[in-house]
């Protein structure tokens, strides 16, 4: 009996696997439907600087090596590995189901991330237009958001952000953890290049966008070296704020994690796995609360002390305007529409 590959590692929780016959499945996703009469998510981790969040797709195109967030595709049925980026769950129903959300009367107008795991831009949000649905649902409200995201595409709804920004309820957030073209095509082979999300950077604040940069994930031993540089970059693109992460790598990310790294930058990977660990105790991971973001031991501080440094230079150590301050009390803008108030009892 051959081993089986970690590319897609097996689903714990799936009672049959399947192999493909062929190599690897093909580039372009599947696209499944997601029936989920709920679009808003809770969040009560003491880590993440919100509590609600729409998330229109479940697996991302983009096929980021490090994203913590293809243990998620396992709940699904599927893997965490190629599955994760080629079998793509949409929720057609998004923008009804949030403009539900809004009019419940216990909704009080709280910031909703778009998104909390996978991008709400990536190629299929082109067509069909769950993400640019969520937005409009939250322009008309007035409901403020805070996005994240990867992808140009994102400069397509530039004008509904731009709206909510009016009134203090948008900021968008572009993640960005290299500035190296090379070191982003292997451990983010599909996303946009950096420099073309530095020109998304430059758009979404020409339009009138609070914009700033996460350097998610700072992995040891390969980018965090480009801190200052990368920094520096997004300030002069128009970032004013930026924030990072130490990389995550929970459950299944470990392996197709490890096993990416080694095959696209096969020199680094045995430094980058041992840095790794001198953040983590020894181990690939810490999954608790207050220091999965941070790590921990002399390193995890430098990475710290140097992110701090580098961020107060470029002039981006402050937090997010309006309602993307974490933490703040603040008001809101949203209100109801008429036309929808005088449905209710």
């Amino acid at each position: 009996m051959r081993p089986r590959p970690i590319s897609n590692p097996p689903n714990p929780y799936a009672s049959a696997d399947v192999e493909w016959l062929e190599g690897a499945p093909p580039a372009l996703p599947f696209l499944y439907a997601d029936a989920t009469r709920e679009i808003l998510s809770r969040n009560d981790s003491p880590d993440i600087p919100f509590t609600w969040s729409v998330n229109p797709y479940r697996g991302c195109a983009h096929g980021c090596a490090y994203c913590y967030a293809r243990p998620t595709h396992e709940f699904l049925g599927f893997g965490a590995g190629t599955d994760f980026e080629t079998r793509v769950v949409a929720k057609l129903r998004a923008p009804e189901l949030l403009r539900r959300a809004f009019e419940r009367p216990s909704w009080a107008g709280e910031v909703v991330a778009l998104s909390g795991a996978t991008d709400p831009w990536q190629p299929v949000e082109a067509s069909l237009r769950l993400t640019r649905g969520c937005l409009e649902v939250c322009a008309e409200y007035r409901n403020p958001v805070a996005v994240v995201t990867k992808a140009p595409l994102v400069e397509r709804d530039a004008d509904l952000l731009a709206s909510l920004a009016a009134d203090g309820a948008a900021t968008a957030t572009v993640s960005l953890p290299f500035l190296d073209e090379g070191r982003a095509r292997a451990l983010e082979p599909w996303a946009a290049s950096p420099s073309r999300r530095l020109r998304t950077v430059e758009r979404l604040a020409r339009a009138g966008v609070p914009v700033g940069v996460s350097v998610a994930p700072v992995i040891p031993g390969l980018n965090d070296e480009e801190l200052p540089r990368l920094l520096e970059a997004a300030r002069d693109a128009g970032a004013t704020h930026a924030s990072w992460q130490l990389l995550r790598l929970p459950g299944s990310v470990k392996a197709v994690f490890e096993e990416r790294l080694r095959a696209a930058l096969p020199g680094q990977a045995e430094r980058v796995l041992h840095r790794i660990r001198e953040t983590r105790g020894g181990a690939l991971d810490d999954a608790r609360f207050g220091v999965r973001g941070r790590g921990e031991g002399p390193l995890a501080e430098a990475l710290a002390d140097l992110f701090r440094a580098a961020s107060r230079r470029a002039g981006l150590d402050r937090p997010p305007p309006g309602c993307g301050a974490p933490g703040a009390a603040r008001a809101t803008p949203f209100r109801r529409p008429r036309a929808q108030l005088s449905l209710l009892p």
